[in-house]
Order: structure tokens, then sequence, then C-alpha cells
């Protein structure tokens, strides 16, 4: 009834493009944040290629599903720019900012198929948690009416205070199945972020589900190659199955 293997008894669920419609806001913050600090680069310094506006490859690559500070490092380095932590820190903070205005603007709402499937997971006595690297993980979650779906969360603020890696590394999910008290292999992970997927697939977890936001046969080919087992354009196309 809801396309999961028979002993499957966990949902783990990442948070923003997988639930809710926050991937979006969060690229558009990315893409400021990292903009107005490109272009205050010297230009003496480094070259136009190294200065050029952050783009959605960009945020797939080096960004998405990422721990803030994780993924602000990955990018700088694939520019090949000279930085500190506190650049570090002025980027994420800023890019934080501007998410939480939108936040308060109204700009999230949950995806109408992942309400539904939220919905058939709890009839059918599937246990349901929240991985998010997102700090914002309980004002999202409130603000999409979501927030009585999770048992248990993991989000951006738990897994600095466990010291647990971030994803790609599979710690987040894991310490989400021990929190459901059950094993890996009787979770499911639900991802949109190849960074995500890498982690599902490094923890052995029993079933790992690709949420396809592009809807390209090309990034669900990079998301099976990453370790989905199934790929769907929406949480309810499992509902279809």
């Amino acid at each position: 009834m809801i396309g999961l293997p028979d002993d499957i008894k966990v949902a783990l669920f990442d948070l923003d493009g997988v639930l809710t419609s926050t991937a979006a806001v969060h690229r558009k913050a990315w893409k400021q944040a990292f903009d107005d600090y490109l272009s205050h680069l010297d230009a003496g310094a480094y070259s136009a290629h190294s200065r050029r506006p952050f783009t959605d490859d960009d945020y797939l690559t080096y960004v998405d599903g990422r721990p803030r500070a994780d993924g602000v490092r990955a990018f700088l380095q694939s520019r090949g720019l000279d930085f500190d932590d506190d650049t570090v820190d002025q980027i994420g903070t800023e890019k934080n900012q501007l998410f939480l205005d939108a936040v308060d603007r109204g700009e999230v709402e949950p995806y109408p198929g992942s309400v539904r499937y939220l919905d058939a997971c709890r009839d059918a006595g599937i246990g349901i948690a929240v991985v998010t690297s997102s700090r914002n993980g309980v004002a999202v979650l409130v603000a999409a009416d979501l927030i009585d779906y999770a048992s248990k969360r993991i989000d951006g603020n738990e897994i600095a205070a466990r010291h647990l890696k971030g994803k790609p590394a599979p710690d987040s999910y894991l310490e989400g199945a021990k929190e459901m008290d059950v094993d890996p292999a009787h979770a499911a992970v639900f991802e949109d972020a190849i960074s995500g997927l890498q982690a599902g697939r490094a923890g052995h977890f029993g079933y790992v589900v690709g949420v396809n936001r592009e809807e390209t046969e090309e990034h669900a080919q990079t998301m099976r190659d990453a370790g989905a087992d199934v790929v769907v354009n929406d949480l309810a196309d499992l509902l279809e199955g």
C-alpha cells in the first residue's frame, strides 16, 4: 500500500524538498548570500571564472543536504577561493537570515503528495522521523503544519550537539534509526539530495527512496547512482505503484 518492502518498520524523511517546498527557498537564499560574497571579491586576486555567480548546479553539487558550514566550505573550495572560519560564518549567517525572512513571509508549504504519503504511513503503522541538516527544522515543520507527524527529529542542532558527521556520512540517519529503536535494515530513507542518498547507501538502510524534484531522467539516474533503490517525482507516486 505504501510502496515499501514488507520488512520496513520506520520511515526516515529528509525535510526540505521531500516533505516541504523549502528546498527552493534554501536555494534562493544560498544564491543571494553567495552572489553577494562573490561580487565583493578582488578582481585582481581571483579570475572571473572563480567569481562567476552561484548556479543551480552549484547548489545540487556542493550545498544541498549538507550542514550549513560544510556546504559553504565545499562551494568555496570548488571555486579555489581562500577563506577562514569567519568567512564561513558570515556567509552562513546571511543565508540563514534570508531563509528565516522567507519563512516569516509564509513561503513554506508542504507538498500535498507528501502529506498523503505521511497519512498513509501513519495508517499503516510505520514509524515516522525527520532527519534534516537544517537548524530550522522545527520552525519549518511548524510553519508547514507537519510537526505532529514526526515522533522523533534529528536536525542540524542535534547533529552539532551530538557531534555527528553531516551528510553524505550516514551518521544523522543512523541516529534517527537509533532514536526509533530500529535496525537500519528495517528503516527507509527518503531524500531529494545526492548527499542524502549517499548517506542512505553508506548506512546500509533497508530501502532508499530518491525524490526527484528536478523531474528529469538525467537527475533520476544520478540519484540511482548515488544509492536510490527507487526514484519518484512525488511521494504520492509510491501509493500508486
